[in-house]
This record gives structure tokens, C-alpha cells and sequence, in this order.
């Protein structure tokens, strides 16, 4: 099933798991599937930031996407196909809608400045992956030192009908995201879906302006699940209070670089992954900051009983 712009809900960023000599960990990749549509996802990301794709080999890539896409028979699964040249770009991204992907995600190349350079750009990535594609333009200006206007966006939006979801991680972003939607209301801008990213830090209020749910890589997807839905049923307050539990810990993994880091090692203690190892280069997660982690999710485990979990080695 194609991505199309009613995309809601919450379609996870997954990490790719790996084992302690660097290979890629295929029991995890399946464990990591199943998580995901059991916590109430609609869908998932694999060989996004999050998913350490720079570090992945074109044939590691491949695999990956080709084992998630199987495994979850069916369901929407969204490949990141950024890539520095759009020949491999392309290469990746029929290749993966050949095996049933729902999509594919695009951010702007790195180092581009005026607005002209990047609208051609993807235009060129278009040309590239197939205007046939349902794709989703990542904003994430953090990341890829690319800074979008709402215009740009807008621009962005009425060029390309294959264009089904931004994924918007611009920060501060709370009013861009208003005058886009204000755009979409007075019919000078097409209706897209609009998901959030940046781990989630800003769900709550992002919901409040109108977003259409999140496309982020926190280890509790199944909270972002219910956030969702509760601002979505009008319980405003309710979808704040389960947010602002978790907030002490979100802010602590959306630290750059050992965020990810935080999040496997929280996903290994679900359960979910058999190691939280990083694939070199990677940052140091020292006994301090496991420790760190450790005493949040004891206190969060107070307010969300989905917290509390044990190492088996414990």
C-alpha cells in the first residue's frame, strides 16, 4: 500500500540493529518489525538518520529494506534514499518499491543556499526516483544544514503531486507549521500530511497546530501512539500530561550524537534489540550517562508503567 497524503498517525524512524562485531543483526530486525505495529504504528522508516544508512554498504541497504518490507507484509514501510549523487538515489529507490515499500523519504543535499538551488534539486531527485514515487520531503535543517522557507515549501508542494508527506523537523517550527496548514485552508497550497520529527520534543503543541501525528525514532513509539490519539479525541490536557512524563527523558536522547546512543540502549532494555551497539564511528555511551538513563526511566516508570522492565541480566 503507497504512502498518500491521509498519512496519520505515527510511522516510527527504526535504527538498524547491529550485533557487538558490527554486522547487522537479522533476529533484531524482525524483533524491531513486530514492535513497531504491536505498539500501533501505521508504518515505519528504516536507513533514516536514525537508521545509521551512511554506514550501511549499498547491499547492506538493500537487505535491510528488503527484510523490514517482508516482514511486515504489507504494511506501509518508508525507505530513506538520500543519497549524495541520484544515481544511487534511484538505483535504491526502485528497488525497494519493486519489493512492495510504501515510499521513500528525500532530504535536500547538503550545503545548498538559495532557494532556487534547492527547489532544483529536487527536481532533479523526482527526475531521479520517479515522479510514479509517493515520497516525503525531510526538513530537518539540524541535520542537513539546509534551511527551508514555508514559501519554499509551499513551492515544493505544488511542483511535485508525488510529494505525500513533510516530514517536518524545523526548529523553531510551531508557526511554520501554522501558515502551511493556513495555506492548505485557503486553497493556495494542497492538502499534504504533515508528520513530525526532532524525536518528538514538540508532538504536543506540533498536534495543537495541527499536524497530522509524528515520524520520529523514540524507543516508546507506543506513547507517541496514545499522544496521538488523545489530541486527536479532543483531550487536550490528558495527551500534555502523558507527554510531559516522558519529556525528561526525550530531552536527554535528543542530545546530537549520543542520542542514538540513548535510544537503542532503551529499546535494548524493552526487549526490542539484542545490543545497542553503534556501527564505528560512533560516540562513547559511558557507564555515566547508562547511568543517567537508568534513573530516568525509573522515575519514569512511575507515571508510565511501560518504563518498567528489567535486563535479564539484572
Amino acid at each position: 500500500m503507497k504512502l498518500d497524503t491521509n498519512a496519520t498517525g505515527v510511522y516510527a524512524i527504526a535504527p538498524t540493529p547491529f550485533l557487538d562485531g558490527g554486522a547487522i543483526d537479522w533476529d533484531s530486525v524482525d524483533r524491531m518489525t513486530d514492535f513497531y505495529f504491536e505498539c500501533g504504528c501505521n508504518g515505519f522508516t528504516v536507513l533514516g538518520v536514525l537508521g545509521e544508512a551512511p554506514k550501511l554498504d549499498a547491499e547492506e541497504a538493500l537487505a535491510v529494506a528488503s527484510r523490514v518490507i517482508k516482514r511486515a507484509g504489507g504494511k506501509q514501510i518508508i525507505v530513506g534514499v538520500s543519497a549524495p549523487g541520484f544515481a544511487a538515489m534511484r538505483s535504491l529507490a526502485r528497488k525497494v518499491m519493486d519489493l512492495g515499500a510504501a515510499g521513500v523519504m528525500i532530504a535536500p543535499g547538503a550545503g545548498l543556499k538559495t532557494d532556487d538551488s534547492i527547489a532544483a534539486y529536487f527536481r532533479n531527485a523526482v527526475e531521479a526516483v520517479g515522479s510514479d514515487v509517493p515520497w516525503v520531503l525531510q526538513d530537518y535543517p539540524f541535520s542537513t544544514g539546509v534551511t527551508m522557507t514555508s514559501k519554499l515549501v509551499k513551492q515544493v508542494v505544488t511542483e511535485h503531486p508525488s510529494l505525500a508527506i513533510i516530514k517536518h523537523e524545523d526548529w523553531p517550527g510551531l508557526d511554520k507549521i501554522t501558515q502551511l496548514r493556513a495555506w492548505e485552508k485557503d486553497g493556495s497550497m494542497r492538502k499534504v500530511s504533515i508528520l513530525v520529527g526532532n524525536n518528538g520534543l514538540f508532538l504536543d503543541f506540533e498536534l495543537d497546530r495541527g499536524v497530522d501525528g509524528a515520524n520520529t525514532g523514540y524507543a516508546f513509539p507506543d506513547m507517541l501512539v496514545d499522544t496521538v490519539k488523545l489530541s486527536k479525541a479532543g483531550k487536550r490536557d490528558e495527551a500534555h500530561d502523558l507527554f510531559d512524563a516522558h519529556l525528561p527523558l526525550l530531552r536527554y536522547d535528543h542530545q546530537p550524537g549520543v542520542g542514538l546512543a540513548v535510544r537503542k540502549y532503551v529499546l535494548q532494555r524493552r526487549g526490542v534489540l539484542k545490543t545497542a551497539v553503534m556501527r564505528k564511528p560512533a560516540p562513547a555511551f559511558t557507564a555515566e550517562s547508562r547511568a543517567d538513563v537508568d534513573y530516568l526511566l525509573a522515575r519514569l516508570a512511575r507515571r508510565d508503567q511501560r518504563a518498567s522492565f528489567k535486563l535479564a541480566a539484572e
